[in-house]
């Protein structure tokens, strides 16, 4: 069973944000969305969001995420690194009898790019491993949720195809909210309201792992039911995804931050050694 049976759950209170819709997704034959790396994403209505929430699970935090969002009747995606996964299995398995999606994002969170594809494979297949283990007590030879993102969105184009053959979905974000910066939970939730207000809908890449974030995390959720966001719950299933195009003149705002950041690393670097949190 990948989340609890929807008949089972309490009717939200109408003061809550709640989640407006699920939108489930096929991932057979791949698909990467999500405009800071690539040129399409979730075609999602005017103040829709999808919640996800990176590297976790992480006791000091995650917790507070999580009671934050069954307040608010709201389901997100939990990208988790495997190796919290196995470290912390009551968690992800309260993640997923709380009703939300358990994605993966490789076991040790290393820089992709920065390792033989071998080496890279290894490491995103020990992750699915150690994330079903934790949630469901048993992996088998593909994720029971075929959803992916990159550790720092730093993927390589024979791994998008790799995965893409392996009917994975790969998630990048629309917008984040920088909360690897050092800033209150009042700022965080000041930044996130403008670029959503900017933006007017998308995938909002947070972490559950960040201190502020949980912290902040109750305030935002009702100001977006104040201002009329909905959130959009992803879930695999049966349906082809629709996806959005990006606008004319797009181009990969992660590549120009990647291209920045690894070039001083180029040649000597250790592998497997992570990049700066900046990058996400």
């Amino acid at each position: 069973m990948l989340r609890p049976a929807a008949a089972t759950e309490p009717a939200c209170p109408a003061d809550r944000l709640g989640t407006e819709r699920v939108l489930a997704l096929s991932t057979k034959g791949g698909f990467a969305v999500g405009l800071k790396s690539y040129p399409r994403s979730l075609d999602l209505a005017d103040h829709e969001v999808v919640l996800t929430f990176d590297d976790g699970p992480w006791p000091k935090t995650t917790p507070l995420v999580l009671a934050a969002l069954a307040h608010e009747c709201v389901r997100a995606t939990f990208f988790l690194i495997g190796r919290n996964a196995e470290a912390y299995p009551n968690l992800v398995r309260r993640e997923l009898a709380q009703g939300e999606t358990i994605g993966h994002h490789t076991y040790s969170h290393p820089i992709l790019r920065l390792l033989s594809e071998t080496k890279a494979q290894e490491n995103i297949e020990k992750g699915f491993v150690a994330d079903d283990k934790a949630a469901y007590g048993s992996a088998g030879a593909a994720p029971k949720v075929p959803f992916f993102r990159f550790p720092g969105f730093a993927d390589t184009p024979t791994l998008v195809h790799w995965l893409e053959s392996r009917d994975i979905g790969i998630f990048g974000a629309d917008l984040w909210a920088a909360d690897w910066l050092n800033m209150t939970p009042d700022e965080e939730r000041k930044v996130i309201l403008a670029r959503l207000d900017k933006a007017g809908r998308g995938i909002l890449l947070l972490h559950d792992t960040k201190a502020s974030t949980a912290a902040m995390l109750p305030a935002l959720l009702r100001d977006l039911k104040a201002r009329g966001y909905k959130i959009v719950d992803i879930v695999p299933g049966d349906g082809r995804p629709a996806f959005r195009n990006a606008p004319p003149g797009w181009k990969s705002e992660i590549e120009a931050i990647l291209a920045k950041l690894l070039a001083p690393h180029a040649h000597g670097r250790k592998q497997g050694a992570h990049l700066p949190e900046s990058a996400e």
